[in-house]
């Protein structure tokens, strides 16, 4: 099989851009409002995770907590992501991660489509603050993905609005629950970041300055051959 993919899907975080940071800061200056210390291990944890697991995980840390209601739990939600969108507004284009800017344009020179599959319902904001909009062909509406990951309805939902047959996608991520989603999409994954979480990707390499366009198709070919 020479043909190449009809489509590529991002994850945001981690892949395009890191605003892990932010998120960290922000989650981190939350649970501080509510008496819980939280740390970058900790934090982990959280990636690819949405807004409403993430705090679920934090509540958890102080059972008198527990029993909280939902209101509640939704206002703490939104107070977060006030602090994180303080933290975004520093983001300019000198934040795209390296190696990404060529890789969609050697996508774009052959004429495949790019979706964004991102948990983050701010997603549009961040690409417009890096200044890569135009490069993407649909970004996936978070707010109406009722199963995050691993559950694969965000990359689904990118290959279905093309009507794009899931085998001829392929999806970059860096969390173990995105490379989950993409393989039981039946979409070919590639991984970025340590083997030790994301030794379930078809292709992995250790940074994003790594991805390499020529060498993704090379290696999502190879893997067609044998499907």
């Amino acid at each position: 099989m020479s043909r190449l993919p009809k489509l590529f899907i991002f994850d945001l975080d981690g892949v395009i851009t890191d605003t892990a940071e932010f998120h960290y800061l922000a989650w981190k200056q939350l649970a501080e409002e509510l008496g819980i210390t939280i740390d970058r291990e900790f934090n982990e944890t959280l990636k690819g995770v949405s807004r409403m697991d993430s705090l679920e995980r934090i509540l958890a840390l102080k059972p008198s907590l527990k029993d909280m209601p939902l209101e509640e739990k939704e206002r703490l939600a939104a107070k977060k992501n006030d602090h994180y969108l303080q933290f975004i507004q520093t983001i300019t284009p000198e934040h795209v991660l390296p190696g990404i800017i060529k890789l969609l344009d050697n996508i774009k020179e052959n004429n495949i489509q790019i979706a964004l599959g991102s948990a983050s319902k701010n997603a549009p904001m961040v690409l417009k603050y890096l200044q890569v909009t135009d490069y993407f062909d649909y970004v996936v509406d978070a707010a109406k993905v009722k199963r995050g990951k691993p559950d694969p309805e965000t990359f689904t939902t990118a290959a279905d609005h093309f009507g794009i047959p899931y085998a001829e996608c392929i999806g970059l991520e860096d969390s173990q629950a995105g490379i989950e989603a993409i393989n039981r999409a039946g979409m070919y994954s590639v991984g970025i970041g340590p083997e030790s979480s994301l030794s379930e990707a078809n292709y992995l390499v250790p940074r994003t300055e790594d991805l390499d366009f020529h060498k993704i198709i090379e290696e999502y070919k190879k893997s067609h051959v044998h499907s």
